[in-house]
């Protein structure tokens, strides 16, 4: 039986390009397997500036989710941050990783070229290793 993992961010509003580039294939597929889909909030907090809107655009994530067709009695779905050993595993990785595969990663080097602000966050750095 197949494993699948997908997430994504809550950032904004759920857009067309959002159902037609994963949504759909994320309800369509989720009698595949053992199936997990998160809402990753702790990711977005590298870009959330705000505060509450996080918590905000978390719950009217779940919704459109829950509304696109996903089955909570079908797939797995959760907030990310509601998992505690995810933070708890994500520290081991940043514990185990290196400077230089970090300074690799292209989010980081793209993401942080791209700040308005002269403030990078070690968040943004360290995104991949959560």
């Amino acid at each position: 039986m197949a494993r699948v993992l997908s997430c994504i961010q809550p950032t904004g509003q759920v857009h067309l390009g959002n159902y037609l580039g994963a949504l759909r294939n994320w309800v369509s597929g989720q009698h595949a397997g053992d199936v997990f889909h998160g809402i990753v909030d702790l990711h977005a907090l590298t870009v959330t500036e705000t505060p509450g809107v996080l918590g905000e655009n978390t719950l009217d994530l779940a919704a459109m989710l829950f509304a696109v067709g996903l089955d909570p009695d079908v797939a797995t779905i959760f907030v990310q941050s509601h998992v505690p050993e995810h933070t708890q595993l994500g520290w081991i990785m940043e514990c185990t990783v290196s400077f230089g595969e970090l300074s690799r990663m292209t989010q980081f080097k793209d993401k942080s070229a791209k700040k308005e602000a002269d403030f990078v966050s070690a968040g943004l750095f360290t995104y991949p290793a959560l």
